[in-house]
């Protein structure tokens, strides 16, 4: 038996129950650059054309 008194220590993986494969940051920064791709796209093309 375990004493109360001691912490209880548990892995990351073991406390979420899943892996954390970090893929998110490559989705945000995929985001992050279609949308200034896309912003400027809106403020360079109508300055183009006029």
């Amino acid at each position: 038996m375990t004493d109360p008194k001691e912490p209880v220590r548990i892995e990351d993986e073991d406390g979420r129950a899943a892996r954390t494969p970090g893929t998110l940051r490559y989705i945000l920064g995929i985001s992050l650059a279609m949308a200034i791709i896309a912003m400027s796209l809106v403020w360079i093309v109508p300055a183009l054309t006029r």
